[in-house]
């Protein structure tokens, strides 16, 4: 019978050292589960600078960016890389839907949730992975539990949030070892996301929502891993979510 292997640490083997927080691009971050990760990264002492189409209600470092526009988010992180300083991580949290059926939708409303969630997020990634790669530092990207699983009435949202994972998985591979890539898969969350749509379309009174301050501090945890040591993907949702698995 052969005994179980049992691993020990070499004895001049330093502990690993979490990393510290710094300065993180967080797209998205004037709402939501964005403001959400705001107030975490500056509870753990780094420092937040959001990218967003409004300023954060804090009136902390930001750049005014609509984020479809992928020219505009890549200059809006050079920009602020000079003016508040190179990233050390970027969240990219901002996203939008269209909700109802392909053909119900008109192109230009179903072209800009790819836009904003995906192009948005490849466009603020690409334009900070030079400062990144410089730090060892790290992106999260935000996927979506529809970003695992298609339903009915969101072909634009779960389009984006597919291709969000799998530009991820890709990213992941290819910055191995210089940028630590995690992807966050998050269920349904009590923000302002749901607003504006028609009732069909909302949660209902007893749907079981994430805070989204528990969800932000899956990112702290994320952004805070030793430089060799990536969380590839999290799950993070309230135990009732109906859309996963």
């Amino acid at each position: 019978m052969t005994s179980p292997t049992t691993f020990q640490q070499p004895a001049d083997s330093p502990a690993p050292v979490p990393r510290e927080v710094g300065t993180v691009y967080v797209t998205g971050g004037a709402s939501g589960l964005g403001a959400a990760v705001v107030e975490a990264v500056t509870a753990a002492g780094g420092k937040p600078v959001v990218l967003d189409r409004v300023a954060p209600a804090n009136g902390g470092l930001h750049a005014i960016v609509d984020l479809s526009d992928s020219a505009a988010a890549a200059a809006a992180v050079e920009r602020l890389a000079v003016e508040v300083g190179p990233p050390d991580a970027v969240v990219t949290a901002a996203g939008t839907d269209a909700c109802g059926r392909l053909e119900d939708i008109d192109v230009e409303t179903w072209e800009r949730v790819v836009q904003v969630n995906l192009f948005g997020t490849v466009s603020v990634v690409r334009a900070a992975l030079p400062h990144l790669a410089e730090r060892r530092g790290t992106v999260v990207t935000v996927a979506s539990t529809l970003g695992l699983k298609g339903v009915s009435d969101a072909t634009a949202y779960c389009a984006s949030k597919f291709a969000v994972r799998g530009f991820s998985q890709a990213l992941a591979a290819e910055t191995a070892g210089t940028v630590g890539v995690t992807c966050l898969v998050p269920g349904g969350m009590r923000t302002a996301f749901f607003d504006g749509r028609t009732e069909q379309y909302k949660p209902g009174p007893d749907a079981d929502l994430n805070d989204p301050r528990a969800t932000a501090q899956a990112v702290i945890t994320a952004l805070r891993q030793p430089v060799g040591c990536e969380i590839r993907e999290m799950l993070v949702m309230a135990s009732g979510e109906t859309s996963w698995p």
